[in-house]
């Protein structure tokens, strides 16, 4: 596992689409079936990662914390499930549940909505705006594994606090840092 960072897509982007199918509900999910009246954020993920083991209690508590003030959040995983195996639609369902994801899962088994979104790490997180509009991309904290920094979510809590308050978000992002997605050869 490298130690990969974000590829930080161009502000003002506007949000890819996608149909994937979601592995806690079994149906099939777009961006638009999953999008905040406020915003919404799309987080690229893993269930092995330990970047990402690291803040998923966090990225729950944010979810939870913004869901009900118009945000709407999606995980995509477009790990190769061949030879990441851990990375299956099964065991994400399993994960959603023993975390407690409050927002759908999805499988991007064609890897097309990761090369779309220019995502390289997990976790690596998207804000688009009311408008669809990507506003953030970047790290959840300054928090790592072993880092001794605490897991508060203060950036990305900041960039959505922006965007519903109607406020420009922070010009100054950071990227997110975890290990790459698992591309297929």
């Amino acid at each position: 596992m490298a130690l990969t960072e974000s590829n930080m897509l161009d502000l003002g982007t506007q949000a890819p689409d996608f149909k994937l199918p979601d592995t806690v509900s079994g149906n099939d999910l777009s961006y638009n079936d999953i999008k905040g009246t406020k915003g919404t954020i799309v987080i690229f993920s893993c269930n092995h990662c330990p970047y990402v083991l690291w803040v998923n209690e966090q990225i729950v508590k944010v979810a939870n914390d913004y869901m009900t003030q118009g945000i709407g959040f999606v995980a995509i995983s477009s790990n190769d499930v061949v030879k990441y195996p851990m990375d299956s639609p099964e065991k994400m369902k399993e994960l959603a549940a023993e975390v407690g994801y409050p927002f759908p899962y999805l499988y991007d088994e064609s890897q097309d909505v990761a090369k779309a979104y220019d995502a390289a790490c997990t976790p690596d997180f998207y804000l688009f705006d009311e408008n669809d509009v990507l506003v953030y991309r970047g790290q959840l904290d300054g928090s790592r594994p072993n880092s001794g920094i605490p897991v508060t979510g203060k950036d990305l809590r900041a960039a959505l606090d922006a965007v519903i308050n109607g406020n420009p978000v922070a010009e100054l992002q950071r990227p997110s840092a975890g290990c790459n997605i698992k591309w297929k050869s």
